[in-house]
């Protein structure tokens, strides 16, 4: 079913039920065909929900299909499970495997941040949890307004107290993420949520409905009426403008879901011990879509059909009418399909962790999945149609004609510091910047090290977790992307962002294995932001393909805008690495007086699109800079040697502010000062140029020629940057014969903008 031009853009008769459910004409007619007549309200709540853009990714799967042609090479080259599961699965060495997956909750986020943000990181936990893992940590990249607008005063506080109140409600460590500041994402913020769980190979479950007379019991807490359409319609729609930038749409709120993160760890426990009884044959939880989903999905993936008497679904609200409890999205719901000799078992287990479970139905052989309500039918429909078959729209796409005047602005027109004076000035700038300034007011909310395997945790690079206490086997995730890098080219920012993701996971010492990503959009109706789709993906695929890291799964999500006004693309890349051992893990920040500083890798004149760029200039113009996905492999290899070698005593990437932000945030993270020469290159473009594949490294002096080898052997080009100095009150960054900037005044300057933008300081 392909869409048009002029059905893309037609407006809906919201006359209609169909219409006011979302649907579009030919969608209807669609369902009308496959029925072979009207659809109950049932089926049409059923089906509108379902294939929403959230539930179906209509606009984005005939792209996304290119995702699956790329060959897994973890670290015994398997992949146990990939896209279409509830979460990747990945084999990483000794019997185990980790499971990981990244996700979208950004327009409930707006509407209610604190439970936005909460249900957000209560949903991609059940993710995991449904392969039969044990969640063991999460991420958020944070997207929000200009830092001083007022609306980000009222969003920010609220999102990071949902996620920091459930995650660490379940005692789940946070170890990384991203916060950034944007005008675009104003009215529209992304919240994105990472959820890592790990589990043995012999442990894994999937989400399907075998066997007919095997019954299907509906478990956790009870179907309430919050959440009704609301990951599934609320994210497939933009916002109107005429409710404020300052003002949440409040006819929205009952669309957003509310957490219980008590109810969710009860789940967890309950669920594990239900895997470890043996009395479990499918699972399935409920995120968007609710009931809908659930049963639509399990029967679609099982080899027959299945009934569901919807009469037996607990209520909170007994008002609810069934179409409001197929679409209810209320949180903490899991579905499982048991054999009725261990339906007991199943009972019993869910009654000792204090959880309602109910039998709701069976699985049968009819190909169909039914469902009851007070003795009528109200559902007879074939679950692929509902969960597999939906519509796939090739939407139009075309770069847009504004494309050629942004990658025209001309940078290099820009006026530069030149004096010694002037380059500290700007490094204060941008260490003072929104989005380059200390994330400690926010990170200090999250439990980070909850559980005792969080080896590193934000703000290091990477957040890396023990998997094994015995062999101390781990793991290193980082999420990462540069929306104006995306911006000035689209299949190039997006590797970007790999590379980027992929190299602060190297740089802990870590093998990068495997991806997963939540690409953020405008509306897919758009030919210029679907056209930046198809180029981010097809850039994420070519990076992929060359670094030999498959994308395991993750999330679209479009209609990130307000009115006509896109959000910046942000195809954010999450990226998981494997370290044999924790204890050879590398921190960013500089560990010892007398240690020698490194540069590794090629700085270019490249600061278009920099922080730089925008922070003193308020520009965004020209192309990212180059890219070089053999060096970046070449890179890593060195950066894992040298842990095993524990060659290192720290190791930082370079991205945002360039080798200026990396000294600062190096210096500040342990107190140690640095003196560092530049003879060999402009110090401007020393300093503030943003080029890829590099890191700043230190470690003992008298180690410094078997560095030098290392990167001989692997052809990294390397460059002797300076010396640590003590970690004491007179600490300074200073580059010789140019500036030298005390700590303390450098601290002061990157400690003050969110505290002092929330109000939570004075002046």
């Amino acid at each position: 079913m392909a869409d048009t031009v002029a059905n893309a853009q037609t407006s809906p008769d919201v006359t209609q039920p169909w219409a006011e459910l979302g649907l579009k004409e030919p969608e209807y007619a669609r369902i009308r065909e496959i029925l072979g007549r009207r659809p109950t309200s049932c089926e049409l709540a059923m089906y509108s929900v379902m294939w929403s853009e959230h539930c179906s990714y209509k606009s984005s799967k005939v792209h996304l299909r290119k995702f699956g042609a790329l060959e897994p090479v973890t670290p015994t080259g398997e992949l146990l499970a990939g896209i279409g599961e509830n979460a990747g699965v990945i084999d990483v060495g000794q019997g185990w495997a980790v499971t990981f997956k990244i996700e979208s909750h950004n327009h409930p986020s707006y509407v209610e941040p604190h439970q936005g943000a909460a249900t957000g990181v209560g949903g991609i936990v059940r993710d995991i949890l449904a392969m039969g893992a044990r969640p063991i940590g999460v991420m958020d990249p944070l997207r929000f307004g200009p830092l001083d607008a007022p609306d980000t005063a009222r969003v920010l506080p609220g999102v990071v107290s949902g996620i920091g109140g459930y995650g660490n409600c379940l005692g789940l460590p946070n170890i990384g993420g991203e916060v950034v500041f944007d005008h675009s994402y104003l009215g529209n913020p992304l919240v994105n949520a990472l959820c890592v769980g790990k589990l043995r190979h012999e442990d894994l479950h999937l989400a399907h409905a075998t066997g007919t007379g095997n019954k299907v019991i509906l478990y956790g807490a009870a179907t309430g009426g919050d959440g009704i359409g609301g990951a599934s319609i609320l994210a497939s729609e933009t916002f109107d403008p005429s409710t404020g930038s300052g003002q949440a749409p409040q006819r929205k709120r009952p669309s957003v879901q509310v957490g219980d993160p008590f109810m969710e760890k009860l789940l967890i426990e309950c669920t594990l011990e239900l895997f470890a009884a043996g009395v479990v044959n499918g699972i399935q939880d409920f995120g968007a879509a609710g009931i809908s989903c659930a049963t639509s999905e399990l029967a679609a993936a099982g080899d027959g059909g299945m009934h569901v008497e919807l009469d037996l679904v607990p209520l909170r609200d007994p008002t609810l009418s069934p179409e409001e409890i197929l679409m209810s999205e209320s949180q903490e719901r899991m579905m499982a399909v048991a054999s009725p000799e261990h339906v007991d078992r199943f009972l019993e287990i869910c009654r000792r962790w204090d959880v309602q479970a109910t039998v709701v139905g069976e699985v049968t052989d009819t190909g169909r999945l039914v469902i009851d309500w007070h003795g009528e039918t109200v559902v007879d429909v074939d679950p692929r149609t509902v969960a597999h078959e939906g519509p796939v729209y090739e939407r139009p796409y075309a770069r847009p004609d504004w494309q050629d005047e942004v990658q025209a602005r001309d940078v290099n027109a820009l006026t530069r510091p030149r004096t010694g004076a002037e380059l500290a000035e700007t490094v204060l700038a941008l260490a003072g910047s929104p989005n380059l300034c200390d994330r400690s007011w926010i990170t200090d909310q999250y439990d980070r090290f909850v559980l005792g395997n969080s080896v590193l945790a934000q703000p290091e690079d990477a957040g890396v977790l023990r998997i094994d206490e015995e062999t101390q086997l781990g793991v290193a995730l980082a999420t990462d992307c540069n929306a104006r890098f995306t911006l000035l080219d689209p299949r190039q920012g997006a590797k970007l962002a790999l590379a980027e993701a992929y190299r602060n996971v190297s740089v802990t010492g870590a093998q990068p294995v495997a991806v997963s990503d939540c690409l953020n959009f405008g509306s897919p109706e758009d030919p210029a932001v679907m056209w930046q789709f198809v180029e981010a993906v097809e850039g994420l695929v070519e990076g992929c393909a060359v670094l030999g890291t498959p994308v395991t799964g993750g999330n679209v999500s479009f209609y990130n805008q307000t009115g006509t006004t896109p959000v910046l693309p942000t195809p954010t890349v999450g990226v998981l690495g494997v370290l044999e051992d924790v204890a050879q893990r590398v921190p960013m920040g500089f560990a010892a007086e007398g240690d020698t500083v490194w540069l590794l890798g090629t700085t270019r004149d490249e600061l278009a699109g920099s922080a730089w760029a925008g922070v003193v200039h308020d520009h965004l113009g020209g192309l990212p800079p180059e890219l070089d996905l053999e060096h970046e492999m070449r890179l890593s290899r060195l950066l894992q040697r040298a842990a095993r070698q524990a060659l290192l005593t720290s190791a930082h990437d370079l991205s945002d502010g360039g080798l200026s932000q990396a000294l600062v945030e190096c210096c500040l993270r342990r107190g140690h000062g640095v003196r560092v020469r530049l003879d060999e290159i402009d110090p401007f473009v020393a300093l503030f140029s943003e080029s890829t594949g590099r890191v700043v490294v230190s470690l003992p002096a008298d180690r410094g020629e078997q560095l030098v080898e290392l990167a001989a052997q692997l052809d990294v080009p390397i460059t002797q940057l300076g010396v640590t100095t003590a970690a004491d009150p007179d600490a300074a960054l200073e580059v010789e014969g140019l500036f030298n900037l005390p700590l303390s005044q450098v601290r002061d300057v990157w400690t003050a903008p969110i505290p002092r933008a929330l109000g939570l300081t004075a002046g």
